[in-house]
């Protein structure tokens, strides 16, 4: 990590068990993304009321290019959080999913740079679900119904130009996003269009 993970304490005497822990959360962290730029912990318990334990809050702000990750945990009705260090790892695997989800984001926009292929309907089978595309070097591409994010696969017809990305899939070359050139409004109910 590039900046040391810092831990303050509020209304919670400061302990080095529960320091250590947040260093070892966060060095978990780093399996997940070398990016990371700062980790700042906040252990709390706002919630005393004098009966049984009172229950711990912990505040993750972790800092990645472009974005700042915020996990806020106060778990009112989880009296396992009665423990400081289990409401911490709790806390930190909230991160964790967040961090995640923010390198599969940052992936995905890295993807969507590239250019798309550009190609034509060449087989449809509407019943089916399904379709193939031709690129202009004579390629040919499958695509699912799902695929289709810019109009809709009923608006789909043999010859329709369109944009797409395309990844590897278990069968070979398909289509992970197909943007048709010109959407229409969808057709009747048809049988399957010839191939």
């Amino acid at each position: 990590m590039q900046i040391p993970v810092t831990v303050a304490f509020e209304g919670v005497p400061e302990s080095d068990a529960v320091q250590r822990a947040a260093w070892e959360h966060g060095a978990e962290l780093e399996k997940f993304s070398d990016r990371i730029t700062s980790c700042r912990v906040v252990v709390a318990r706002p919630h005393h009321h004098g009966r049984q334990g009172a229950l711990y809050s912990v505040r993750i702000d972790l800092t990645v290019p472009g974005e700042e990750i915020v996990v806020n945990r106060e778990h009112r009705f989880d009296h396992a959080h009665e423990d400081v260090l289990v409401a911490m790892r709790d806390a930190f695997h909230a991160a964790r999913r967040q961090l995640e989800d923010h390198v599969r984001r940052i992936g995905g926009l890295v993807k969507s740079h590239a250019r798309p292929g550009r190609g034509r309907i060449t087989k449809l089978f509407p019943l089916e679900g399904y379709g193939f595309l031709t690129t202009p070097e004579g390629r040919e591409v499958y695509f699912h119904r799902n695929a289709v994010v810019t109009g809709d696969f009923a608006q789909c017809r043999v010859g329709d130009a369109l944009r797409f990305a395309e990844e590897l899939g278990e069968k070979g070359p398909q289509a992970s996003t197909v943007h048709l050139a010109q959407p229409r409004g969808p057709r009747r109910a048809q049988g399957r269009s010839r191939s």
